[in-house]
């Protein structure tokens, strides 16, 4: 009987870690240059941002693809296409001869990193379980929120050195990268648990998850936890700058410093001795934050308090992140591909809706309501996930108490 080998747990930590940051590089790689796209293609901003909103489109909808696929014919022959897709994309970026098929390309190269994303879950939830499973999701979601911000300071540099060119050039590299560790990753997914080709087991993988009632709530929670991620996006450069007075170069300081303390959160809460711990402190630690800091910005407080209260808000985001994900893929562990697919689907859901609020009526009082309000319905799902009960019955307790 022939042995399955296994890649060490150091190649799969890197591996995965830097699968699952392909979203923010895709992204926000690009950003500092946009100005100079503007010129180099003698076009309007709005075309170039476009790029922008197909690149957000392809990640979203690829996940839908390559999630379910993996299901059914394991996660190293789709990973492998996935970036191989992701490099004659990104070389039809560099060689594009106008917006409209820069435009195109990066609809492509969103759809081939969607793989990356969604498959980094995936695979993971196949090698690890329970406490394991806890503990490499934070460390990739440390990862990640370190590549959030990496990415648009990474694209400055390399669009210092070579124009905007550059920065996809540095990212070529990086996806031959990922090709390579693809072909080395040795296949996670057993052939017993693979998916029957059919379209009928197809369809019957998705109608399992959708009905599994728990995995739902973990992924409305999910959803909501990260629309606060997006509520301070949208918010925090006006209010930073424009509110505040403070330079760019400080806001930038500040910025980064808020994500690496949420990257170090999402990474602390495998101490806990349960995600169902972690959840629940995560989860009332968001909507006390949210309560003081809705009042602190209606109210028109100072820099500092608004600082302070921010990074506990999204520090605690960072833990609810790592618990909902580990949760909600061990509790689908027989469909991990349809359930990674539908979890970062959810998020890019909530980051479409989010921003075009934020900016409705007075940023300060506008931002302070929203960041209270997701912070209540988060903490309320993490509550019904945890002991299992509906959002209905969740509501009609509080209603008798």
């Amino acid at each position: 009987m022939k042995l399955r080998r296994k890649n060490s747990k150091l190649f799969m930590l890197v591996f995965l870690g830097t699968l699952s940051a392909f979203g923010p590089f895709v992204m926000d790689m690009y950003l500092p240059t946009l100005p100079e796209m503007t010129g180099y293609f003698r076009t309007s901003s709005s075309m170039v941002q476009l790029g922008l909103t197909t690149s957000m489109v392809g990640l979203a909808v690829g996940q839908l693809i390559f999630g379910p696929l993996s299901d059914r014919y394991g996660r190293r022959r789709p990973l492998i296409i996935a970036m191989s897709l992701f490099l004659l994309s990104t070389i039809g970026c560099i060689f594009a001869a106008n917006i409209s098929q820069f435009v195109a390309m990066r609809l492509l190269q969103g759809f081939a990193g969607s793989g990356g994303v969604v498959l980094s879950r995936s695979i993971a939830s196949d090698k690890y379980s329970a406490a394991e499973l806890a503990t490499m999701l934070g460390l990739i979601g440390a990862i990640n929120g370190i590549a959030t911000v990496a990415a648009p300071v990474a694209g400055g540099i390399a669009a210092g050195i070579a124009g905007w060119k550059g920065i996809f050039w540095c990212l070529m590299i990086l996806g031959a990268g990922l090709l390579a560790g693809s072909i080395r990753m040795h296949e996670p997914l057993s052939g017993s648990k693979m998916k029957k080709n059919s379209r009928e087991a197809f369809l019957g993988g998705f109608r399992d998850v959708l009905r599994n009632r728990k995995f739902m709530t973990y992924i409305l929670q999910y959803g909501l936890t990260l629309a606060i991620i997006f509520i301070n996006v949208a918010s925090a450069p006006f209010i930073m700058q424009e509110h505040f007075g403070i330079s760019q170069l400080t806001f930038s300081l500040v910025f980064g410093a808020n994500a690496i303390g949420m990257a170090v959160a999402s990474a602390l809460a495998s101490r806990f001795r349960s995600m169902e711990r972690a959840l629940t402190v995560s989860g009332d630690g968001m909507l006390a934050v949210g309560i003081m800091l809705c009042i602190a910005l209606v109210t028109g407080c100072g820099f500092w308090l608004y600082e302070g209260l921010l990074f506990i808000l999204l520090g605690m985001t960072g833990m609810s992140f790592t618990a909902s994900n580990a949760l909600a893929m061990e509790c689908e562990q027989e469909n991990a591909g349809i359930a990674s697919a539908l979890l970062g689907t959810a998020g890019y859901v909530f980051g479409g809706i989010v921003p075009p609020i934020v900016g409705m009526g007075d940023m300060m009082t506008t931002a302070g309501m929203l960041f209270l309000i997701f912070s209540f319905m988060s903490c309320i799902c993490a509550k019904a996930a945890v002991s299992d009960v509906s959002l209905r019955n969740i509501f009609m307790r509080r209603k008798l108490m």
